[in-house]
């Protein structure tokens, strides 16, 4: 009984394992490879640009086929190639975020694909501080300096 049992648990676990992973893996399949996953801005202005571009490239052997990336919030807006990338060709997703607010950036973007890794997180951080008041320059008085008459 207990031998029957165990034959179950087993079965049972083996099954909802292969279950998760209906599909075999394709050995040509394309594989998107990033030179860099984080983007640090450092320390930049507010409103100032909040662009950057992580380059990738397809080592794989299919075409590679982005589908809509994910990001963490509306303030991180990403583009992505819509065409095919060739095998062994290279493309950008650009990510821009809005510098209106100040404080620490810690977003996230998640990139979706045919690729053997299906999804890869991009992240960007860095911090955005207020803009520097602009003074006007100060009139500086020497007493010993001699008026000019005209």
């Amino acid at each position: 009984m207990a031998d029957s049992l165990s034959i179950c648990v087993l079965l049972f676990t083996f099954f909802a394992v292969n279950a998760q992973n209906p599909e075999a893996k394709n050995p040509n399949a394309p594989e998107i490879t990033f030179e860099k996953v984080v983007h640090d801005y450092g320390t930049i202005h507010q409103g100032s640009n909040g662009t950057c571009e992580l380059k990738f490239s397809n080592t794989g052997k299919e075409p590679l086929i982005l589908s809509k990336p994910r990001s963490s919030c509306g303030c991180t807006v990403p583009t992505w190639p819509k065409q095919p990338i060739l095998p062994g060709n290279d493309d950008v997703i650009k990510i821009t975020y809005n510098t209106r607010r100040v404080g620490i950036i810690n977003k996230s973007v998640t990139i979706y694909s045919n690729a053997k890794n299906k999804s890869v997180v991009l992240r960007i951080k860095g911090k955005v501080v207020a803009k520097p008041k602009e003074a006007l320059p100060e009139k500086t008085i020497d007493a010993k300096a001699t008026p000019v008459n005209r």
